[in-house]
Parts: structure tokens; C-alpha cells; sequence
């Protein structure tokens, strides 16, 4: 009988052992839909610093977490769920809200392209927002979409303030999960296309995106 090759079969062992320990479950729970600080962990899971740097690093070493450095404040990294972590262990739905509301910092590449994708796979109303909205919409944003058959709304750049109390708050930027507190939501850490403003850029940050998005729609529900 023909199974799966040796190595796959050791880091299924490795992520089921690492998820064995409640405390690992917990921080996994939390970042299915979102990203965290270490900061931001402890003050959810009232967990010491040197006892939660021990589970993140069994959560990396089993190909469940990885980290990055915040683009805001560079002393500041966020742990994300790899991609593909779970194949289907993820728990069913968790969220209700009228809407979502996407946010970063200009609402001119990241916001609009998630507010658009969201438009393509839940019937749940979403919209977009900045915290320092730009002029307009960056042509690098308006590219990849129309490459991928997206349809983005010629709207102008906006600010927060039709934030309503049921919207579900996504922020797609560090600076604006940084400078935001006390929302309902979930952060996401994709990287600023704009700083780079190359054709590859706005790829990565559509496809982190969109993939961010399948995971999210089927745990929303209208609330």
C-alpha cells in the first residue's frame, strides 16, 4: 500500500504535537484570522514573555507561525499563520458583523483590493478606509486588478469616518493597526505594495490578500 513520503508524514507528526499543548492551540486559534505582536499575545493570553517566546518557537519550528519585522515600528515583529498551516483544522464560523470594513493607512492600494475581492466571495457589504487617505487610487492597485479580472470601484481615497459599531475591522497595514485601538476586527500584515511600487509588489500583496479572504469569508457570518 503506496503512503505519503516520510517527510511529509514527520511534519504532520510536528504540527499535531505542536497543537497537543493548549497554550499553542490558543495562540493558533488567535491567528487564524489575524496577526499578532508578541506584545499583543501576552495581553490576550496573560502569558509571560519568556513562556510565550517558548511556545512561538514551537509553533515556528513545526511550520505552523512564521514572523516578520512591522514596517511602522521596526522593533516591532508580528507572527502569522503559515500559509496552508492547518488544511482544514481550522475551527467553523466565529465572527458575525453588518459589514467589514478594510482599512489602511492611504486607502489607495491595500484597503481597495481586499474591499474588491471580498465583494467577489461573501455577501456580506464591505468597504474600504484610510487613516490618512492619498488623493487617489494607485495605478499599481488599478493594474493588478484589472490583471486578475477584479472590478475596483472608482472611488476616491476615504477616511473612518463612516465606521459604524457593527463593522468588522480588518486593518491591511501596520501603521493603521498601530494607530487604531479598541476595534472589532482582525489585523492582517501585508506588506505596503507602494514601497517598492513594482509590478511584483502589487502581486504579492493581491495574492496575500485574496488568500487571506478565502480563509475569512466562511468564518463570517451577517450578524
Amino acid at each position: 500500500m503506496k503512503t505519503e513520503p516520510a517527510d511529509v508524514f514527520q511534519s504532520r507528526v510536528a504540527k499535531h504535537a505542536a497543537l497537543a499543548d493548549p497554550a499553542r492551540l490558543r495562540i493558533v486559534d488567535l491567528l487564524i484570522l489575524g496577526d499578532f505582536s508578541p506584545t499583543e499575545l501576552q495581553a490576550e493570553l496573560g502569558m509571560p514573555s519568556n513562556l510565550l517566546s517558548h511556545h512561538l518557537r514551537a509553533l515556528e519550528a513545526a511550520g505552523l507561525a512564521t514572523r516578520h519585522r512591522s514596517e511602522a515600528d521596526k522593533r516591532r515583529s508580528y507572527i502569522r499563520l503559515a500559509s496552508g498551516a492547518l488544511e482544514g483544522l481550522a475551527p467553523g464560523v466565529e465572527y458575525g458583523a453588518t459589514r467589514v470594513l478594510f482599512v489602511c493607512t492611504r486607502n489607495s492600494a491595500r484597503s481597495q483590493l481586499a474591499a474588491a475581492l471580498w465583494g467577489q466571495v461573501s455577501e456580506i457589504p464591505s468597504t474600504s478606509a484610510g487613516t490618512h487617505p492619498a488623493d487617489r487610487i494607485a495605478q499599481g492597485a488599478i493594474d493588478v486588478a484589472r490583471r486578475h479580472g477584479v472590478d475596483l470601484p472608482e472611488v476616491p481615497p476615504r477616511g473612518l469616518e463612516g465606521l459604524d459599531g457593527g463593522d468588522f475591522v480588518v486593518t491591511v497595514c501596520d501603521n493603521a493597526h498601530e494607530e487604531l485601538t479598541g476595534l472589532n476586527g482582525v489585523h492582517w500584515s501585508v506588506r505596503d505594495p507602494l514601497r517598492i511600487n513594482t509590478e511584483e509588489a502589487f502581486e504579492n500583496a493581491f495574492n496575500d490578500i485574496s488568500s487571506r479572504i478565502s480563509d475569512l469569508a466562511p468564518r463570517m457570518r451577517a450578524a
